[in-house]
C-alpha cells in the first residue's frame, strides 16, 4: 500500500463542490488546507477546546474562539445565540469564515450557525471524532435539538471544506471511539460490506492510542475513507434527502429516541448499534429479511465494544419520541429496514404493536 500523507475525497453538490481531506498532523493546517483568510470564528466545545483550540487558531490573526459547553444537552438554539453574541462582539462579519472544531454536535451546531449568521458565511469543519468524520461531517446537515426532539430545527449548508485529522481521535475515550464505529458499521451495511470485516476485527482505537504501524497507519487512514466514500455517494445523488438519503438514518429512529429518552445519557453511537439490532429484529419478524441478520449484526457491534440491547426505559416513552422522526410522512412513522445483506428499504407498512414487541424483546432488563 502506497504511503500516503493524506487522502482527498472530492464532494459535489447543488451549488459547487468541496474535499475532504483526511490524513494525519492536519490540524495546524486548516487555514492552508481549506484558503481561509484572517477573519475566523472558531467554534468548539469545553472538551475539544483545551487540548486543540489553540494550535488551530494560531494559523489565524484575526481569529475569536468560542467554546460552548460540551454535549448533546447543549446542541440548542441558546447555544446558537450564545455563539452569535461573541461573533457580534467579535466585529464578525459577512466575510468571516466559521470554522467547527470538534465532534458531531459541534459540527451541526456550529454549520446552523454559520448558514444563518447575516444570513450565511463559509463554513469549514475540523471534525475531532470518528462518527463526526464519517457521519456529520459530510452532506451539508446542520442544526439543534428541541425538547420534542433531535435535530428538528436546522438548514442544508454545505462546508467549504472538511479536514479530518485522525491523529486527533487519539484523544477519545474508548466509547467515543466505539460511537463513531456505529455510524461505520452502519455504512458497510448499506452498499460497502467488504469494509466490514476489516471495521470490526481490528482494535483500530487501540492502535490509535498506543501508536500505529506504519503500514497500520496508512490501512486505518483508507478504511476511513472508504466509510466515508459510502456517505459521499449517497449525497450527490440525493442531497436534500427526497429519496435514497433517508437510507442513512438506518437505526436512528430507534436510536434518537433512545437517547431523547434517557436524557442523552446513551450517547449517539450508542443510540444508532441498539437501533440496528432493532431494525434487523423487525425486519426478520415481519418478513421483510430472509435471514436473520441480527446475531451477525450483534456480534460485529460487540467486536468494537457497543451496546446491543437497550436500556429499561418504558418501551411506550421510546415509541412516543420515535412520534418526531423526521421521516414520518403525515402522521405514518416510515422505518429504515434491512432485506437480507442486500441493501437497506423505506417502510411505511409496519405495524405499531411490532415495533413495541421489539422494544421490549431487547429491553436489558
Amino acid at each position: 500500500m502506497e504511503n500516503l500523507d493524506f487522502l482527498t475525497l472530492p464532494v459535489t453538490h447543488p451549488t459547487g463542490e468541496y474535499d475532504v481531506t483526511i490524513g494525519y498532523d492536519l490540524l495546524s493546517q486548516i487555514g492552508r488546507i481549506s484558503g481561509t483568510d484572517d477573519n475566523v470564528a472558531l467554534i468548539t466545545d469545553t472538551n475539544v477546546g483545551p487540548l486543540y483550540a489553540k494550535q488551530a487558531a494560531q494559523q489565524w490573526e484575526n481569529c475569536v474562539v468560542i467554546t460552548l459547553p460540551a454535549g448533546e444537552a447543549y446542541k440548542t438554539l441558546d447555544s446558537v445565540r450564545t455563539a452569535y453574541e461573541q461573533m457580534f462582539a467579535a466585529g464578525c462579519d459577512r466575510q468571516t469564515t466559521v470554522v467547527a472544531l470538534g465532534g458531531g454536535v459541534i459540527n451541526d451546531l456550529s454549520g446552523f450557525v454559520a448558514s444563518t449568521f447575516m444570513r450565511g458565511v463559509r463554513f469549514v469543519t475540523c471534525p475531532t471524532t470518528l462518527l463526526s468524520i464519517v457521519d456529520a461531517s459530510v452532506g451539508g446537515k446542520t442544526g439543534v435539538d428541541m425538547p420534542e426532539g433531535k435535530n428538528l430545527v436546522g438548514a442544508f449548508k454545505q462546508p467549504e471544506a472538511v479536514i479530518a485529522d485522525l491523529s486527533l481521535l487519539k484523544s477519545l475515550i474508548k466509547e467515543e471511539f466505539a460511537c463513531g464505529m456505529a455510524e461505520a458499521i452502519k455504512h458497510g451495511l448499506l452498499s460497502n460490506k467488504e469494509v466490514l470485516p476489516t471495521l470490526t476485527q481490528t482494535n483500530w482505537g487501540e492502535g490509535l492510542r498506543n501508536g500505529f504501524s506504519a503500514e497500520d497507519k496508512v490501512a486505518f487512514m483508507q478504511l476511513v475513507h472508504d466509510v466515508v466514500t459510502v456517505k459521499r455517494d449517497v449525497v450527490q445523488r440525493d442531497p436534500f434527502e427526497k429519496g435514497e438519503r433517508a437510507l442513512l438514518n438506518l437505526g436512528h429512529t430507534f436510536g434518537h429516541a433512545i437517547e431523547q429518552v434517557t436524557n442523552y445519557e446513551v450517547r449517539h453511537g450508542e443510540g444508532v448499534a441498539m437501533g440496528l439490532v432493532c431494525a434487523a429484529n423487525v425486519s426478520y419478524k415481519l418478513g421483510f429479511s430472509t435471514i436473520d441478520l441480527q446475531p451477525e449484526i450483534e456480534q460485529m457491534l460487540k467486536n468494537v465494544n457497543l451496546p446491543v440491547r437497550l436500556p429499561r426505559v418504558d418501551p411506550e416513552n421510546v415509541f412516543s419520541a420515535m412520534q418526531q422522526d423526521k421521516k414520518k410522512k403525515g402522521k405514518k412513522l416510515r422505518y429504515i429496514l434491512l432485506e437480507d445483506f442486500e441493501g437497506a428499504f423505506i417502510a411505511d407498512d409496519v405495524p405499531d404493536d411490532a415495533i413495541l414487541e421489539t422494544i421490549r424483546d431487547l429491553q436489558n432488563w
